[in-house]
């Protein structure tokens, strides 16, 4: 078979693995036959058909697999409390032992309280202890999120003394792309890289492959607020120290940045939408109500003061009806505005991409917005003006001073929700707030609060007053 075939044979292949996992499951097939079946599908492919399996099937999976490949699979699960109350206590207990300490917090996490103490009473001290130390810390420490999967040497061994400890604890541990190093007070000393062990010569002096300024992260540092400088070293593993000692209590790795990235883009996501945090799709609908309420409630009594707004402007609107046709257009635009200002800023922030020129920044906003809106502005003016002309049967003079108040407004307001786009959460950040809660739909009532003023105070100047 030559590559085109190889190409279209590989083409064919359904990779959704769902089908033939249930078939082998399913099947009648000897448990010898079902396990080597099922080791050539990734743990994560089985995990995503459990929820479609009965009690029973189940049951046979655990039989034909053991708890060593089920704690692999468990672990893929974002919730594991059905298939682990399925489970008889001792089995449920050995499936956790299993795992590393953080995924095994995160499964008894998902278990109601009377079965999460019954499994922990039967798992082991020493794991149990390694669970208790990562659920201690805050959610928002490193110390929450490390797993406590991870090789550490003595700096007084030779290279062959590295290898030999290297070799016998791998079988335990599945991060060994960076070993550290401890002095003899057990404190953090650096790193040695795993290729550069292996090439190393043996009489080489272990010290000359150590990287004594290795990043690393204290337990109790915010996540938040250094994520973004743990991101930036992309290695696979930074240790986390105790405050106290500087010893090893654990790793971050990638794949856990990659899921707190995850985690805090949601968060902001959130927030933009003015939620109170995150929502999981599954969660029931009074707990989505409870997290979407306040901002609602402040939110109303926003667009209230908008309203009223507009009822001062009563009199313009019954001289000159027509304006109100362009009020939508104006409020949307100018929120549009403040939105991009908005997330541009919110990243900028969180990035700590500023390097202390807020100030810069906040003008680069406004001018961006104010020469965008001097574009759109012109443009309207054009198109508003012939379409009351040409289309609405006005008088040129009429439709042009119309259009002209509609141009002005635009690039009014689109500057101002430039700026306050920026400013907002600028002073939010500087306040200690999160600038993700200036929210899109706070900046879209502010801006549509100035461009409410400006549309019908221009209308009232430059329509009425001129007598137009």
């Amino acid at each position: 078979m030559d590559f085109s075939e190889d190409r279209a044979f590989l083409e064919q292949q359904d990779r959704d693995y769902r089908r033939a996992i249930l078939s082998i499951i399913r099947g009648d097939s000897s448990d010898e036959l079902m396990r080597s079946l099922l080791e050539d599908y990734h743990a994560n492919d089985i995990a995503a058909v459990l929820e479609e399996l009965s009690e029973e099937e189940n049951e046979k999976l655990l039989r034909v697999l053991g708890n060593e490949a089920m704690a692999e699979i468990v672990a893929y699960l974002d919730d594991a409390s059905e298939i682990i109350e399925q489970m008889d206590a001792d089995d449920a207990a050995e499936i956790i032992e299993q795992m590393d300490a953080d995924e095994a917090l995160e499964v008894l996490d998902t278990l109601d309280e009377e079965t999460r103490q019954e499994v922990l009473e039967l798992i082991e001290d020493e794991v149990k202890q390694e669970i208790e130390l990562i659920d201690s810390y805050g959610d928002d420490e490193f110390g929450s999120v490390m797993s406590t999967n991870f090789i550490a040497i003595s700096r007084e061994l030779s290279v062959k003394g590295a290898m030999r400890k290297l070799i016998a604890e791998a079988p335990e541990n599945d991060n060994i792309f960076t070993i550290f190093v401890v002095d003899g007070d057990g404190a953090f000393y650096g790193a040695i890289n795993l290729k550069e062990l292996i090439v190393a010569r043996s009489d080489k002096p272990l010290e000359d492959l150590i990287y004594n300024t290795f990043p690393y992260v204290l337990d109790k540092e915010s996540i938040s607020e250094n994520i973004e400088r743990v991101r930036g070293y992309s290695e696979e593993l930074i240790p986390v120290l105790s405050e106290e000692d500087h010893r090893i209590l654990g790793v971050i790795t990638s794949h856990d940045v990659t899921e707190i990235v995850d985690a805090e883009l949601g968060e902001d996501y959130a927030k933009l939408a003015a939620l109170g945090s995150e929502e999981n799709v599954r969660e029931p609908v009074f707990k989505s109500m409870k997290k979407r309420i306040p901002w609602l409630i402040a939110l109303l009594f926003l667009g209230l003061a908008v309203s009223a707004v507009v009822g001062l402007f009563e009199g313009v609107v019954k001289e000159l009806p027509l304006i109100v046709s362009f009020q939508s257009l104006i409020l949307g635009m100018a929120g549009n505005v403040g939105t991009q200002s908005l997330a541009v800023t919110v990243r900028a922030v969180s990035s700590d991409e500023l390097d202390g020129g807020k100030f810069r920044f906040i003008f680069k906003e406004t001018r961006v917005a104010f020469f965008n809106g001097a574009l759109i502005g012109l443009f309207s003016f054009v198109v508003v003006g012939i379409y009351l002309s040409a289309i609405g049967g006005h008088p040129a003079s009429l439709a042009f001073s119309a259009a002209a108040c509609v141009g002005l407004a635009l690039c009014f307001a689109m500057m101002i929700s430039g700026f306050t786009g920026a400013a907002i959460p600028m002073c939010f950040h500087k306040l200690g707030i999160d600038p993700a809660i200036a929210s899109g739909p706070l900046i879209t009532t502010v801006n549509d609060l100035v461009a409410v003023v400006s549309y019908y105070g221009l209308a009232w100047i430059l329509l009425i007053n001129f007598g137009v």
